[in-house]
Formats: structure tokens, C-alpha cells, sequence
């Protein structure tokens, strides 16, 4: 958006480094877990849990090491649209709505950006592979394609939407 005849800046958000190294312990440790599971083997239901962990965990490790190892912001907002270091980049004309979605387990929640797209086959057809790949589990769970975790910003989600509304006035917000 233009204001006083000057582009607005892009708004950038850094990785939340401190809070990804804490992920990448949790799942170091939960690797640890699943290596002693296997290797006690008392019983069939450890050794299950520790052959599933291990790999599991252990690329959720590898994942989140190659997050830390790129030095780019997490998401960058500017006047054409949204670029996510996840994601990829959307044009403001991609985007029907954005909203704000909770997941709970237990006793804990984990809140979501989701870009509401017009066409969400368009984009996963040119998605990153593992954005692809988690697309069904996504939708099991109510959630479209261009979903984003909060917990890697420094920053509120709300505050988020308020900046993607000074990028695009017109943006949709679902509740």
C-alpha cells in the first residue's frame, strides 16, 4: 500500500530463535527416548514407541536444525503479498481471507495463521514437498494447505493480521 505517495516498507518477521532451539532439544530429547525404548525392550509397546520415535523425532531434528541454519526472516509482508520461509510466497491476490485457528490437545493449544486461498490446488501444486505431503493431514483437521505456526514469530498472530492489513487494506479477516 502507498501512503503519502511512499510504499510502505516490507514488514519483517525474524525466526524465534530462542523458541525453535527449544523444539529442537524437545525433539533431541524425544530421539534420546525412542534410542532407550528400543534398546530396553521390555516390552512390545516401548519398542513400537521407540522404532516410530526415533525416525519421526529425527527428522522433525533435522528440520528444525536446517531452520536454524538459514539465516532468512521467518515471514516477510510487503505490498505484492506474503512470503513464508515454510510456506513460499503468495500474491495478495492469492489470498481470499486470513484467520486465526487454535488447535487443542489436552490441555494445551497451539494457534495458526491461515491463509484462506482462493485456489488451493494452485498452490500446492507448487507448494515445498513436505507443505504437499502434510496437505491431507492438514485438512483431516480442518486447516487448509497455507497454515502457519505462530510459535516460530516474536510476535502475537493479531499483530500479524494487523500488518497484512496495512499491506492490503481490502484483506478478508475470518473469525
Amino acid at each position: 500500500m502507498i501512503e503519502n505517495g511512499v510504499p510502505l516498507p516490507p514488514t519483517v518477521y525474524p525466526l524465534a530463535k530462542g523458541r525453535v532451539w527449544a523444539m529442537l532439544v524437545g525433539s533431541l530429547v524425544f530421539v534420546a527416548l525412542g534410542i532407550v525404548f528400543l534398546v530396553v525392550h521390555s516390552t512390545v509397546k516401548l519398542t513400537v514407541t521407540g522404532a516410530v520415535a526415533v525416525p519421526f523425532f529425527g527428522f522433525c531434528s533435522v528440520i528444525i536444525f536446517q531452520r536454524l541454519l538459514r539465516d532468512r526472516p521467518e515471514m516477510v509482508l510487503d505490498d505484492a503479498g506474503v512470503d513464508h520461509a515454510r510456506l513460499g510466497r503468495f500474491g495478495w491476490d492469492e489470498i481470499a481471507a486470513v484467520r486465526i485457528r487454535e488447535q487443542r490437545v489436552r490441555s494445551t493449544s497451539q494457534l495458526f495463521i491461515e491463509l484462506v486461498l482462493h485456489d488451493p490446488d494452485a498452490y500446492l501444486t507448487r507448494a515445498p514437498k513436505l507443505v504437499r505431503h502434510t496437505a491431507s493431514m492438514n485438512a483431516r483437521l480442518g486447516f487448509g494447505p497455507a497454515t502457519m505456526a505462530t510459535n516460530t514469530l516474536l510476535v502475537p498472530p493479531g499483530s500479524v493480521l494487523d500488518a497484512m492489513r496495512r499491506h492490503c487494506p481490502g484483506l478478508a479477516v475470518q473469525h
